[in-house]
């Protein structure tokens, strides 16, 4: 039988809802480890608590601590389960996916529903995530999140609902998986990983998006914070304001990389229109366009990308070789 660490980092999945109040909030002791019984008939388990914070709280700083105590254990361990808060779920499993070099599986679970709330579906995301980490196929994947009977991608999960159990999705490209009562079925798999491992963050990376009527106002002020590098989450294939082009000239003159995503969420960037401020225009300044990733992400990874010390060159291959 295969041996599965599972790290607890708190979120809904390790709270339980006051009855009177209906507030949610955490417990001194996890709900889920006196159900541990349930895990038996899949792999021999032991638990283990990082940190409990809701995942509002949680920074790269927590990202990094983590992804270094899952390196220590993997060697040890035949796969590693993290349970999580939802809300930023989908950034701390990219972020394991870029920096963890494991054939072993990682898999990321949370829960919308606390474990004593009716429809509950803590328990079940847990050992549903248990009975992927054993399964043969989830080698070699990545970091892999499972929620709702689906097996997702780090790289292209994301939350779509606010309070809906299904809101785990990737949108345009599906889940790599599904769970049934009697199997783990895998029905794609990914055809290239790239992990870039570090042992330090500490650059500060601001996430913008864009708007009908946006000015210069909010790049000026960004400029003048000095940030390591910005992410813009642009309007439909890549494009922006034309007032947005003098600050963004103003950046990337100060060595400061632009990565441009769209505010879709299906779709890629690219340098379709000519006309000012449009995508054709932005790249030739040097923006940087990253094809297949969320606002988020891609500011997860141009924040590790910055601890390698990459250039401006090299960041525009890392961030155009998505697929």
């Amino acid at each position: 039988m295969k041996k599965i660490l599972i790290i607890h980092t708190g979120g809904t999945i390790s709270m339980l809802e006051n009855k009177e109040t209906g507030e949610v909030a955490e417990t001194n002791t996890h709900p889920l480890t006196d159900l541990s019984y349930h895990f038996s008939k899949y792999a021999q388990t032991e638990e283990m608590v990082i940190f409990s914070l809701p995942s509002p709280h949680i920074t790269p700083e927590h990202m990094l601590k983590l992804s270094e105590e899952i390196k220590k254990k993997l060697s040890d361990y035949d796969g590693i389960v993290v349970t999580h808060g939802t809300d930023t779920l989908e950034e701390t499993a990219y972020f394991l996916d870029l920096v963890i070099q494991s054939s072993k599986p990682v898999i990321l679970t949370g829960a919308m529903r606390s474990s004593n709330e009716i429809g509950s579906d803590a328990l079940y995301n847990l050992i549903s995530s248990i009975r992927v980490t054993v399964e043969e196929h989830a080698r070699n994947k990545g970091v892999l999140v499972v929620m709702n009977d689906e097996i997702h991608t780090a790289k292209n999960v994301t939350k779509t609902s606010t309070s809906n159990v299904a809101t785990f999705q990737s949108p345009q490209y599906g889940p790599l998986g599904i769970i049934t009562k009697d199997a783990i079925i895998f029905h794609h798999t990914p055809i290239a990983h790239y992990s870039y491992p570090i042992d330090k963050i500490d650059k500060k990376v601001f996430l913008l998006k864009a708007y009908a009527g946006m000015d210069l106002s909010l790049l000026e002020a960004i400029l003048l914070a000095k940030p390591d590098g910005l992410v813009i989450e642009a309007l439909g294939q890549g494009n922006l304001p034309k007032e947005t082009i003098t600050p963004l000239r103003d950046l990337i003159q100060n060595q400061i990389p632009v990565i441009l995503v769209s505010r879709c969420y299906q779709g890629i960037v690219q340098a379709t229109y000519g006309y000012e401020a449009g995508g054709k225009q932005l790249k030739e300044m040097g923006v940087i366009f990253a094809n297949g990733l969320t606002g988020p992400k891609a500011r997860i990874k141009l924040l590790i990308a910055l601890q390698n010390e990459y250039n401006l060159e090299s960041l525009q291959k890392m961030f155009e070789r998505e697929f």
